[in-house]
Formats: structure tokens, sequence, C-alpha cells
């Protein structure tokens, strides 16, 4: 992985978890906001990110700090088949 794409990455990472920070605890979002959001031309060069957009966002999921969810529940990688969302990890409390 080049330096670059290692800096696109964490970009990525980081616009993910500001997205987030900035909607209301149980919101999310589309891969497609976070791609867009970092893309800095007018056109549909974010297309081009989409993957490293998911990427970025298994990679938070597995630190803890989001959950990749379809129809409202979290996923695995495994089960990632057709759109996903991305929202702030819920916290397990003892007993739930």
């Amino acid at each position: 992985m080049t330096r670059d794409e290692q800096t696109t990455d964490r970009s990525l990472e980081r616009v993910i978890v500001n997205l987030l920070e900035r909607r209301g605890p149980d919101s999310s979002i589309c891969p497609s906001d976070a791609a867009r959001a970092a893309y800095a031309g007018q056109d549909n060069g974010w297309r081009e990110l989409m993957e490293r957009t998911r990427q970025a966002a298994w990679r938070l999921a597995d630190a803890g700090e989001v959950e990749v969810t379809r129809a409202g529940r979290p996923i695995t990688r495994a089960q990632a088949h057709g759109p996903i969302r991305i929202r702030r990890a819920r916290r397990r409390t003892n007993g739930s």
C-alpha cells in the first residue's frame, strides 16, 4: 500500500467518525455519505472511494468504534451483501 493510499484510508476513517459525531446517537450514515464528504471534486469521482469507504468502516468496526448494519441490525463482513449502513458502536452493559 502506498503512502497516499494509507492517507486516504485514514482520512476516510476520520470522515466516518466525524459524520457520526455530528448526528444523533442512534443515527447512521450510508458509506456514500462518507465517500462524498471525503471527495474534493464536484463530479461523481466519490464513487471510486466507495470500496475504500466500506473497508474503512470495517476497520472501525473491528476496533469497536462503529457497527456496520443492515436493516438496523449489526452484521459481519460475511453477511455484508447489498446496502449497508454505519452507526456508532452500541455499548453493551452487564445484563443486556
